[in-house]
């Protein structure tokens, strides 16, 4: 029996499959630092300069991600991203250093940040209006599993294999999508593009990683205390600077123009401080179960996985809530409940049974996923189609950020709880505290959308 796919279908699938490694590559790597620390010879909370990096990365080559597709062709740019993510992969597997770890995630990010905006950019483009929502859904799906197989499978991995063969599984992957890009991908091409502004991206994109490089390594990891504030400093300047240089630029970078309108600024700015809330969890939880509470890296994913499963059905709920209740009230609302429900990690350090864990994982999912999908929705509730790619490249900017800030904030309240308790080592009363301090700022986060208006989004909605 031959297995045939309807027509226009392929290319789809091709970029599912790349959603799909990049999703998983994202989640398996937490499970597994304390492994991969022990293996570096680093402290566990030094590896947050890895998650933060590709994060980084992603922030700063997503918004040149279009433009370099309608330049040099997507297949081309589409092919490329795939062979520099892979190529990430392995200087990953082959690290022995932090250094090195840190640079080959950032190298991840960059393919990580083309791969998957062109990929979608080239669906939006080849395929016909009715077979879109279809070609669509196939992107739902990475997205969907991928948080719900890499924690398992990076824990099951660490546990019984080897750290490193969690980013060499993704050079068969690779390989395959390379091949068949090839193929089923046409090479899309424009030839009037407006200049790209380089010196808006130099000053953004070497802005934001010197400021977090500075930020995450605290003067502990990789370089002194001197130089992390300096590299801070500068890098804060250089994002000054674009400030300046965004009031002159013909076509801008980053149009922050956007932030005036209510919506998109209560769905950015708002977000960006719930992010940074949610944002630690990836990093702290892991640690807490493996370091705090002795938990091998396989029973660590198979608990923390439940989380997806929750994001995944609350989506189907996502509508009928919003539609009774309206935005406003759901983003002030859950603000609340979702920090109440990453505060309640603090009541682990008892080590409580399994069941009542998972049941924690499962309602942080659901809450989580209605505060994305609301905060996604929001944002664009006001924009015109003709600054939809602006508003999509900043707010995809703002994401990654908060993110990344999300680790570092984490990071560092775990280290000053733990020198304020007198530890020489984090304990689970350490991420205990943490997880109830990151819980009341997500709850703050709440007040970013008093501002709203009552009936905004409800046309979204069908209210």
């Amino acid at each position: 029996m031959q297995l045939k796919l309807a027509a226009g279908m392929v290319t789809p699938l091709i970029v599912a499959t790349a959603l799909f490694m990049e999703n998983m590559d994202a989640t398996v790597i937490s499970t597994s630092l304390p492994a991969i620390a022990r293996d570096l010879l680093v402290d566990p909370i030094g590896l947050k300069l890895a998650l933060t990096s590709y994060l980084v990365s992603l922030a700063v080559f997503i918004p040149i991600s279009g433009w370099m597709a309608d330049r040099f062709g997507s297949r081309r740019i589409f092919r490329a991203a795939i062979a520099v993510f892979v190529l990430g992969s392995v200087l990953c597997a082959l690290s022995n250093t932090l250094g090195g770890f840190v640079l080959a995630r950032f190298v991840q990010g960059i393919g990580g940040a083309m791969m998957v905006p062109v990929g979608r950019l080239v669906i939006l483009r080849t395929t016909a209006k009715a077979d879109l929502v279809r070609a669509l859904s196939y992107l739902t799906v990475p997205a969907l599993l991928g948080p719900v197989i890499g924690p398992p499978l990076g824990g099951f991995i660490s546990t019984y294999l080897h750290w490193r063969w969690i980013f060499l599984i993704n050079i068969p992957i690779g390989v395959l999508g390379w091949v068949l890009a090839r193929r089923h991908i046409e090479d899309l091409k424009h030839e009037k593009l407006p200049p790209l502004d380089w010196l808006g991206f130099a000053l953004s994109g070497v802005g934001l990683s010197l400021l977090m490089l500075g930020l995450a390594s605290e003067g502990k990891h990789l370089i002194s205390a001197q130089w992390s504030v300096l590299l801070a400093a500068v890098g804060a300047g250089l994002l000054w600077l674009y400030l300046l240089h965004y009031r002159r630029a013909a076509h801008p970078l980053l149009d922050l123009s956007l932030l005036r309108l209510p919506t998109f600024h209560a769905g950015v700015v708002g977000g960006f401080m719930f992010r940074v809330g949610i944002g630690s969890t990836p990093f702290l939880l892991p640690l807490m179960l493996q370091l705090g509470l002795g938990l091998n890296p396989f029973v660590s994913g198979l608990l923390t996985c439940s989380t997806a499963v929750g994001a995944i059905f609350m989506k189907t709920l996502v509508m009928r809530i919003l539609r009774r209740y309206g935005f406003r009230r759901v983003l002030m609302a859950n603000s609340v409940l979702a920090g109440i429900s990453i505060a309640a990690y603090a009541l682990f350090y008892e080590a409580p049974s399994y069941v009542w864990m998972l049941l924690v994982f499962v309602l942080g999912g659901c809450l989580r996923s209605l505060q994305f999908t609301s905060l996604n929705a929001i944002s664009f509730a006001e924009v015109e189609p003709a600054g939809m790619s602006h508003a999509t490249s900043l707010s995809g900017v703002a994401q990654q950020l908060a993110a990344g800030f999300g680790v570092t904030v984490g990071a560092f309240v775990v280290q000053g709880v733990s020198l304020l308790h007198g530890h020489t080592h984090l304990t689970v009363v350490d991420f205990a505290w943490a997880f109830a301090i990151m819980g009341v700022l997500t709850m703050l986060s709440g007040l970013m959308f008093a501002s709203l208006d009552p009936r905004a989004g409800d046309e979204l909605a069908s209210r």
